[in-house]
């Protein structure tokens, strides 16, 4: 899954929660001032291409709808960087976040917590 700008990012927020939209609605999304229409229409059409929006032709007007959830975008993307970055361990991934300095032990220990609850999860749904 190709990395988004952070203007991509904003149009596939506006259609996550729109679940579908023509461009004027997604342009209605943005605080303002908002962009152009010509570059949120040029943002879409990038979007397309790089296979993270598909749409409903109606004649020459266009609902544009998003091929990935939001939740499967930030998997592809945590996927990515745990694959570039930490060459593709997720144990390497975890000792160097765990060793940040900048988290409290309460972090440390709810991160704790939520991993054992997934163990415990996980191995009652295999037996």
């Amino acid at each position: 899954m190709k990395e988004l700008t952070k203007a991509e990012e904003q149009v596939m927020d506006s259609l996550w929660k729109l679940e579908k939209a023509f461009v004027k609605d997604i342009l209605e999304q943005f605080p303002k001032p908002r962009p152009a229409y010509n570059t949120v229409s040029t943002i879409v059409r990038i979007l397309e291409k790089k296979g993270m929006i598909g749409y409903n032709a109606y004649g020459k007007t266009h609902e544009y709808y998003p091929l990935y959830s939001k939740s499967e975008y930030k998997i592809g993307r945590f996927k990515e960087v745990v694959k570039k970055h930490f060459n593709n361990s997720y144990q390497k991934f975890a000792s160097f976040f765990a060793s940040e300095e900048d988290l409290s032990i309460e972090d440390l220990e709810e991160m704790k917590r939520i991993m054992e609850a997934e163990i415990q999860k996980r191995k009652t749904k295999n037996t």
